[in-house]
């Protein structure tokens, strides 16, 4: 499968562009554990024409985590051609336009799956980025605003028709936001058109194995995103590619040998800004983490680990969680109480 000139290899699995989620220290471990494209958090078009520290710091990338892409959103088509501009002077290998976010305060202004409501203004915007850049352009949306406007396989055709070079779609409208089973019959649908030609991208609800081999077999996609099934386990693209490749679950490593990469991610948070906020960025990993759930009277001590202010205070109850993990000694319900 290829994205304009960019190669990837059958059945290709993406990290999908998650606002304070996918950093670059969770995009390189999920690129170490087989993810074949990654993009950045997702980037407000004003803020960054308007040369929002915070934000330009958002287009920073390593050329280890090759292919890259980076993401914009906007609702003024001459903002987001300048946004667009002066991203491709950070030489990512693409540019995605975003027309998925549901939250009310993008929807709300328009932006993101906002569009689904101005179709017209949606193509407007992408056919003068694509006009406007060099690097490959490509879009991520979804099905339509709500049940009764689903618009996405016309859509499609006429996102196709402004020159994008790849379409990824969510398969939830945006009232859905992220309730209920996405939808991949109509992603599908959007495949399979004969009059489709440029690759097609699923996203929604892949969060085992098995799901994912699902959605190559079912709907024929060229490749499946993977957003939230990814938070607090960067490791799942490494169970992902050898089950895409062999049919068979990957070995489970030891329980330590997880928390150690998680504790990785937030000692490069944590170097790369400063101790508070780089363990306040990477708290939604620990809450989500598959590994601590099933542990028998964990809430305190899951609670005390989110509230920890410190590396050290907060490495010290991941080891004590370990140390008990492997022992099986049990938790007390006194342990760690909550104040």
């Amino acid at each position: 499968m290829k994205i304009a000139n960019i190669e990837f290899p059958d059945n290709p699995v993406f990290l999908a562009p998650m606002e304070d989620v996918t950093d670059i220290g969770f995009r390189l471990l999920c690129k170490r554990f087989g993810a074949d494209m990654v993009y950045t958090e997702f980037v407000s078009s004003d803020a960054l024409i308007r040369d929002v520290k915070k934000t330009k710091e958002k287009i920073l990338f390593r050329e280890e985590e090759r292919p890259i892409g980076i993401q914009i959103y906007g609702s003024d088509p001459d903002a987001m051609v300048e946004a667009a501009r002066i991203c491709e002077e950070s030489d990512p290998d693409l540019i995605d336009i975003n027309f998925g976010c549901p939250v009310k305060k993008i929807a709300g202004r328009g932006a993101g799956s906002g569009m689904m409501r101005t179709p017209d203004v949606m193509l407007e915007i992408t056919k003068k980025v694509v006009k406007a850049v060099n690097k490959p352009v490509t879009v991520k949306t979804r099905l339509g605003w709500d049940d009764n406007s689903k618009i996405i396989v016309e859509l499609a055709e006429q996102l196709q028709d402004c020159g994008i070079a790849a379409l990824t779609l969510h398969g939830r409208t945006r009232v859905q936001m992220y309730k209920g089973e996405a939808d991949w019959s109509l992603i599908g649908e959007v495949k399979n058109n004969p009059r489709m030609h440029i690759p097609i991208i699923g996203n929604g609800d892949v969060t085992t194995v098995e799901e994912c081999r699902q959605r190559f077999d079912e709907t024929g996609v060229d490749a499946v995103m993977i957003g939230r099934g990814s938070i607090g386990q960067p490791w799942f693209f490494k169970e992902v590619k050898h089950y895409l490749q062999t049919g068979e679950q990957l070995s489970k490593e030891s329980f330590r040998w997880y928390l150690d990469i998680l504790k990785e991610q937030i000692t490069q948070s944590v170097e790369r800004i400063d101790e508070m906020r780089g363990i306040l960025h990477n708290r939604r990993h620990l809450a989500s983490t598959p590994i601590f759930k099933g542990i028998p009277d964990f809430k305190a001590t899951r609670i005390a680990m989110l509230r920890a202010n410190t590396m050290a205070e907060l490495f010290e109850i991941m080891d004590e969680v370990a140390d008990k993990v492997v022992r099986n000694e049990p938790f007390k319900r006194e342990e760690h109480s909550i104040v």
